[in-house]
């Protein structure tokens, strides 16, 4: 927990108490319905909540934005990211039903009033946001497919709207259709060395 305020040091003590309380929330849901692997949920800080606010590092979210994350499994990187932007609006999704029981679980224990959580597939959204995130779900252009059509048109960030996609490894193969795709390396922003393959891939996408 005291990585988070390293690397985010202007967090209010609402903020702090509601990481802290995501250990002991996870811990709990974990054991009753598996959405995170046992190896990772002693490394849930590392792997899970400081991984997710990477994308954070890349864009900060402002007030009044909306961002979809897809495939948020557990809640990932949607719960941290809408703890440290508490007035951008988050709709976190899956299309496994159990998995969106336990965000909804956690949302509530936490009180986070800015996020909603719904058990449906992608391609059934009918939503625009500012950014849509989520953590190596698919490949990219299967990505691509699932979202299409779901970014507002005119941007407000320091970034076009588009995805904010957290991946590892080589992705020059995955990647080479895009011409406008940038990488940012986490291990630019973060120490540990579970970073250092770990990057925010960001895609900016026109309304079609």
């Amino acid at each position: 927990m005291h990585r988070i305020t390293d690397y985010f040091p202007d967090l209010t003590s609402t903020q702090q108490e509601q990481f802290v309380q995501l250990e002991s929330l996870y811990k709990e849901w974990n054991s009753k319905i598996n959405v995170i692997s046992r190896k990772d949920i002693d490394e849930l800080y590392t792997r899970h909540v400081i991984h997710s606010l990477g994308i954070a590092k890349v864009q900060a979210f402002l007030p009044g934005s909306s961002v979809l994350d897809v495939g948020t499994g557990g809640g990932f990187p949607g719960i941290p990211l809408a703890i440290l932007f508490p007035e951008t609006k988050f709709y976190l999704i899956d299309a496994i039903g159990k998995k969106i029981k336990v965000v909804q679980e956690v949302v509530n224990a936490l009180g986070l009033k800015n996020v909603r959580a719904e058990h449906i597939r992608a391609e059934k959204v009918n939503e625009e946001f500012d950014f849509i995130v989520s953590r190596a779900v698919t490949t990219m252009p299967d990505f691509v497919k699932w979202v299409r059509g779901k970014v507002k048109k005119d941007s407000r960030h320091s970034l076009k709207n588009g995805i904010l996609y957290l991946k590892g490894g080589d992705l020059t193969e995955e990647l080479s259709a895009y011409q406008t795709v940038q990488l940012f390396n986490l291990s630019d922003y973060f120490e540990d060395p579970f970073f250092e393959t770990k990057k925010v891939v960001y895609l900016p996408m026109k309304k079609v």
